[in-house]
């Protein structure tokens, strides 16, 4: 199943897809607060069995919010593709390089990402999994387990920033410049959801050019394993967000260096799973 978050009339509730563009709104404010309750599912199920009409994205006033508004945990992985870790002149990593994030950064979908004070605004095209039962110190088995679903997210960084100090956090952590979504799709829906074969394929365009393709089977750190080293150190909750890292191609990495500009068009994409589509204005 697709669930997501949608603003109806500027208030935003929880919302199973059934097809076309179109959602049945469910009894919670949003995707992190279902996802709270242990019979998410059943509630789902209900929904879609009650007969209630569904809303359909180009009704006036329905839109795609940010899939968890209010994530307790944004957590982050750099340098997790074998390919962007030999871009960035790296040895590939015992552990994950893991950084936050707080709610505070993420956006829509479709948003417009406003950034100020910054010159290197770059690209990070990356698979997010949604935390969908609580873990502490689990193992990969409980950790795979605990995957509510996959979406699609941009890491946009801030080089400039970023490169201040030996910590991210500064370049990483701007306000609503991470979009996520446009839905989470539930492990059963999609066939890649153990890894085999090629995984998921991740794609990132600037103004229509491919500037990123790569697969999760490349990923040093899997899914289950970043959520279970994870739960070693804090407690992952329902609605938490953990971002796997980034392909090969990203603006920094290239000769000379690229950035976004204004008016730059940012999209995202995650086969079986959804596109993200954001405009950058520079102010």
């Amino acid at each position: 199943m697709k669930l997501t978050t949608l603003s109806i009339a500027g208030t935003t509730t929880a919302a199973v897809g059934v097809g076309h563009g179109a959602f049945v709104p469910l009894d919670a404010p949003d995707l992190g607060a279902l996802l709270a309750g242990s019979d998410w599912r059943q509630r789902v199920d209900v929904a879609r069995a009650s007969g209630a009409a569904p809303v359909r994205l180009d009704e006036d006033g329905v839109r795609i919010g940010p899939l968890v508004p209010r994530a307790g945990k944004v957590i982050c992985c750099g340098l997790n593709y074998a390919d962007h870790i030999t871009e960035m002149g790296r040895d590939l990593p015992e552990y994950p390089t893991l950084f936050a994030k707080f709610a505070d950064t993420l956006t829509g979908p479709a948003d417009d990402i406003a950034v100020s004070a910054s010159a290197q605004v770059d690209w990070e095209a990356e698979l997010g999994v949604v935390v969908g039962r609580t873990l502490t110190d689990a193992d990969e088995t409980e950790a795979e387990a605990a995957i509510a679903g996959y979406t699609v997210a941009n890491d946009i960084s801030m080089r400039d920033w970023q490169r201040r100090t030996l910590q991210w956090f500064q370049g990483k952590a701007f306000d609503a410049t991470t979009p996520v979504g446009p839905v989470m799709v539930t492990p059963e829906e999609v066939e890649s959801t153990r890894f085999a074969g090629d995984g998921f394929t991740v794609r990132g365009y600037v103004n229509g050019d491919l500037v990123q393709e790569g697969r999760t089977r490349t990923l040093v750190f899997g899914p289950a394993r970043l959520l279970s080293y994870i739960s070693r150190f804090t407690t992952l909750r329902p609605g938490d967000l953990v971002l796997t890292g980034t392909p090969g191609g990203v603006g920094m990495g290239m000769e000379p260096p690229r950035f976004l500009r204004d008016g730059d068009v940012v999209a995202t994409e995650i086969d079986g799973i959804g596109r993200l589509e954001n405009r950058v204005r520079l102010t």
